[in-house]
């Protein structure tokens, strides 16, 4: 088992905490079968990015906030089968409750319903899609999640499952676990993360003043 130390870990949600998987990919998809869009393209290019990055790419001429409001509701009412993700909750058991958060694309009013669903605690210094100018690939998200915490990016770890939150995680100047839930490990591998591993069964709290921590063999 590898053995290593942070200030601070910085987790994504969804795919990470929460599965919430099957219900966002049967909103896009009927959003995409509505507006004749390819419903694949659209659900695999929304993984990890704020849903109104994609309401404008696929409708650059619509009322952007309207219509993302729209999917918002959507998402917000489908919550069939979103649930912890195995090891979450009982990772976030044994961690001080200021030593991490939560970095998620989605909005605010969403992402705590879809946490409260799924069992997961809602961390004080939760960072959504509310609180940032920039989205994932963009380092801000996890900038300002350490900021809010009090420690230097450089200090803490990102957990995430797509190559747009390892890229974030890694511009902002961390290290990053690249969980297996969403893609591939080849595909997480190519996008540089630190350490690929199954779920966050595979990290586990060392007993200690410090935060130290243990990983399962990598994937």
């Amino acid at each position: 088992m590898i053995q290593i130390h942070c200030s601070a870990i910085l987790f994504d949600m969804d795919g990470v905490l929460i599965n919430s998987t099957p219900a966002a990919a049967r909103v896009w998809r009927n959003w995409a079968l509505e507006h004749h869009f390819d419903p694949e393209e659209v659900v695999t290019g929304s993984h990890g990015r704020p849903s109104i990055v994609t309401v404008r790419k696929y409708m650059p001429h619509a009322d952007h906030e309207a219509e993302n409001r729209i999917v918002e509701r959507r998402e917000m009412e489908d919550l069939e089968g979103v649930v912890a993700i195995p090891g979450a909750r009982e990772l976030l058991e044994h961690l001080p409750e200021n030593r991490w958060t939560i970095v998620t694309s989605a909005t605010r009013p969403l992402a705590e319903v879809r946490l409260r669903a799924a069992g997961v605690p809602i961390p004080e210094k939760l960072v959504t899609s509310n609180d940032i100018r920039n989205g994932k690939p963009h380092p801000e998200p996890y900038q300002k999640a350490a900021a809010s915490l009090g420690f230097p990016a450089k200090d803490c770890l990102v957990v995430e499952d797509v190559p747009a939150g390892i890229q974030a995680g890694l511009a902002a100047g961390t290290r990053v676990i690249a969980l297996t839930t969403t893609c591939d490990a080849e595909v997480l591998r190519r996008a540089k993360a630190t350490w690929v591993l199954k779920d966050c069964s595979g990290i586990a709290v060392v007993a200690g003043p410090a935060l130290t921590l243990k990983l399962a063999d990598g994937i």
